[in-house]
């Protein structure tokens, strides 16, 4: 597969030259462990062998959406772009084969490619016009098995517009942790007393979208109000889940790449003894009957 081939199975699932990589690993990607770590040479390799094929996510966003100082900057876009491994692992692990997944917050191109790629449905909805523009370049140039929909809007108008969904997969802003646009609309944009309503009707309007006995994925962290406490974003996103009938079925910790993180905590740790966060919250909830969810993606592994 040009190089995409790695422990084992290609990235399509397609058995090639085994390497001693262990029986978990080779039969489920990764090991569903509860400690994710894309820092392991396994899992940056994969992340390699995803980016060979072009993915360039970060076109269409800002510089600097995470508002680094310049002695934190690494002299690069510090703007985060979503793992194209985690991505894989949730679409193979709680999504149906050709199942559709609907992505309120799409952003980056990323979860639409790798989705097509693996043979799913993905119709995702973002605010900005250029964003959309560019995935659909990227979607165009890539033309993976099946092509993504990216839709331009506000999600809370155009969910009612989405399809059902086989699974909900998505990212959402932390607050204003990150500035993507200047629209009203835009969450990132609210202050976190108007945030957190909108954020919950946006999950409400999802989860109807949603298919009996079908799981849905949330990517989440904690992050700072302005006095420097965590908001607990992570307990916020599990409660609106839940007001929307779905329960928190799986919880994971993702160990991200240390990155800037290395410079921003010798300024961050010494002033105000806040460790540095180098990890994602990934967060599995169920609609209906988990046992009905589980048999749907083993009937159609």
């Amino acid at each position: 597969m040009n190089g995409l081939a790695l422990y084992g199975y290609d990235l399509f699932g397609e058995p090639v030259n085994p390497e001693p990589s262990g029986v978990v690993a080779e039969k489920f990607t990764m090991p569903p462990f509860s400690l994710l770590d894309a820092r392991s040479g396994s899992w940056q390799e994969r992340k390699r062998a995803w980016m060979r094929m072009g993915i360039k996510s970060e076109i269409g966003r800002n510089e600097n959406l995470l508002s680094y100082s310049k002695s934190a900057s690494l002299g690069k876009k510090d703007t985060s772009i979503f793992d194209p491994v985690l991505t894989e692992l949730v679409y193979k692990w709680f999504c149906p084969k050709g199942g559709l997944i609907v992505d309120p917050f799409a952003g980056g191109s990323v979860r639409g490619i790798v989705a097509g790629m693996l043979g799913r449905h993905y119709w995702g909805c973002d605010l900005r016009k250029e964003q959309i523009e560019s995935n659909m370049i990227q979607g165009d140039a890539l033309r993976p098995k099946v092509m993504p929909k990216w839709v331009c809007g506000d999600s809370m108008g155009k969910l009612t517009e989405a399809p059902e969904a086989d699974f909900i997969f998505s990212c959402p802003p932390y607050g204003n942790m990150e500035i993507y646009s200047q629209d009203p609309a835009d969450l990132s944009n609210m202050e976190y007393h108007t945030f957190v309503p909108a954020y919950k009707r946006i999950i409400l309007r999802a989860c109807k979208k949603l298919k009996e006995n079908r799981f849905a994925c949330f990517v989440v962290g904690d992050f700072r109000d302005k006095k420097g406490f965590y908001r607990n974003f992570v307990s916020e996103t599990i409660k609106a889940f839940k007001e929307s009938g779905m329960e928190l079925y799986n919880e994971a910790i993702l160990a991200t790449a240390i990155g800037s993180a290395s410079m921003r905590v010798s300024r961050i740790f010494p002033s105000g003894r806040k460790l540095a966060k180098t990890h994602q919250n990934i967060l599995i909830f169920v609609k209906g009957d988990w046992k009905k969810a589980a048999d749907k993606i083993n009937a159609t592994d």
